[in-house]
């Protein structure tokens, strides 16, 4: 999970010079190994089930050039995108929102994943130029991004930039696009403090540049931070996976939710009806009207999350970060 790598990158910034930056260096790198030995690197193959979804459920149905689909979405990202630590198919982000879609508009939705675990903002010009040869452009993307640019020394500025360019493309070539933002840190156990203070500190910055970048590139960026790190510390046992790292399928099911109104907003014209109101901008609820009378979601929203509360001026600064 790169944690040394955070870690050397915290004494930097902690500490100025002498003994005061060994102290720090020694203890957040002890920190790092902590974390390590109880957070398992990443080695399992996750999930995947690329293919035409069809209303009414049942089985994904193989893409080749025959098959038809209305609407083409594509996943890019990090470990989270590609719905690590889910245990079947049926809890991968992309498997979610793609029989969202099809259940909302009534037609037939192809998947295709891009994304690859462990993957930074740096890799995701390769994820888009794979697209590109790979075939036509998606109708829609979905990107979940950013926590490995945390663990690791890339600048937040530099990333945010990074990921703008990537929206841009995308929008250039047609698609829409909706952008998971970088999560919470602070909910994260396994690291310990003052490291995941730190983290939590650098994560929420990067959120808020990348949601600033997301919507200059014409993009809609998702406060994931804001909206599940409250569930996340509820019920920690329930939404992350064994690592106590990455989701478990009821954490995906709980990221889906927050997705899915954001890209039915996105593609509103597509559905041919008035989109849901994002659920952080009001707390009346009737952000789900829509999703609400498609009675084919109830497995997908049988988790019920309850209203989140409504992001106002973005994330908050460093300064006014409480302690994890």
């Amino acid at each position: 999970m790169g944690t040394t790598r955070l870690a050397t990158t915290v004494a930097v910034a902690a500490a100025a010079t002498g003994s005061a930056y060994l102290g720090a260096r020694n203890l957040l790198i002890g920190q790092a190994d902590q974390a390590r030995q109880t957070i398992p690197k990443a080695w399992d193959i996750p999930p995947r089930a690329d293919g035409v979804y069809a209303p009414g459920g049942g089985p994904v149905e193989r893409w080749h050039r025959d098959v038809p689909a209305d609407l083409h979405l594509m996943v890019f990202g990090d470990s989270t995108a590609t719905g690590y630590g889910a245990a079947t198919a049926e809890e991968v982000p992309g498997v979610l929102l793609a029989r969202g879609l099809a259940e909302i508009s009534g037609r037939r939705i192809r998947l295709s994943t891009k994304a690859i675990v462990g993957a930074t903002s740096k890799g995701l010009s390769g994820q888009i130029d794979a697209m590109f040869v790979a075939g036509p452009p998606p109708d829609a993307a979905v990107i979940m991004i950013g926590a490995n640019d945390i663990t690791r020394p890339n600048g937040i500025g530099p990333s945010a930039r990074r990921l703008g360019k990537g929206v841009r493309r995308l929008r250039d070539a047609g698609a829409v696009v909706v952008v998971g933002t970088c999560p919470d840190f602070g909910v994260i156990t396994a690291i310990p403090q003052p490291l995941r203070a730190y983290a939590r500190s650098r994560g929420l910055h990067l959120a808020r540049a990348q949601a600033a970048a997301v919507r200059s590139a014409g993009g809609i960026p998702v406060p994931l931070a804001d909206l599940l790190a409250p569930h996340f510390r509820k019920t920690p046992d329930v939404l992350f996976s064994p690592d106590m790292f990455h989701p478990s399928g009821a954490g995906y099911e709980l990221a889906a939710r927050q997705l899915l109104p954001a890209l039915c907003t996105a593609l509103s014209d597509w559905l041919g009806g008035a989109a849901p109101e994002l659920p952080w901008q009001s707390r009346s609820g009737e952000g789900f009207a829509l999703l609400g009378r498609v009675g084919g979601l109830s497995r997908l929203w049988r988790r019920s999350t309850g209203v989140p509360a409504p992001v106002l001026g973005g994330v908050p600064t460093p300064a006014a970060l409480p302690a994890s």
